[in-house]
């Protein structure tokens, strides 16, 4: 299991991952060594203390991480009260020849595969992979007591 420091243990911590359906924000190194950053859906999968995304075999990020595995993430609300959790960790790369965690993702995130997006992603000419992120250590984040009536 990772370690993790904040607000919340481990079960506070995979409560939130499970939970929340905000996007990862995950951070990468370029070949030429620049920093890069990009929004993916993910599901977080609490026995192996790792979290799963797709994209597009051809996207980039793929080809960066293939060339150098650590990445930083953060998954966090987008209003108040904010809270979170944020870390480090390794990532693998791997085929998801039929699409399963693509699937699982627009089941989560868009309540089905019906639309027009779901179709494109679906779509037998796009080859997909599945990132999956070793969490290393985490930092969690929970503001509710201080911020709990700042959105009202």
């Amino acid at each position: 299991m990772f370690r993790i420091r904040g607000d919340w243990d481990h079960d506070a911590a995979a409560e939130f991952l499970t939970e929340a359906t905000v996007p990862v924000r995950l951070s990468c190194h370029t070949p030429d060594g620049n920093l890069w950053m990009l929004s993916l859906w993910y599901e977080y999968d609490p026995g192996e203390g790792s979290f799963r995304c797709a994209t597009a075999a051809s996207a980039d990020v793929v080809r960066y991480l293939r060339a150098d595995d650590t990445v930083a993430f953060e998954i966090s609300t987008n209003e108040v009260p904010y809270r979170g959790v944020r870390g480090q960790g390794t990532a693998s790369i791997a085929p998801d020849e039929n699409k399963t965690v693509l699937r699982r993702l627009l089941e989560r995130y868009l309540g089905g595969t019906d639309s027009s997006l779901a179709k494109t992603l679906l779509s037998p000419d796009r080859e997909e992979v599945c990132i999956t992120v070793d969490i290393d250590r985490a930092y969690t984040w929970d503001f509710s007591d201080r911020m709990g009536d700042a959105g009202d």
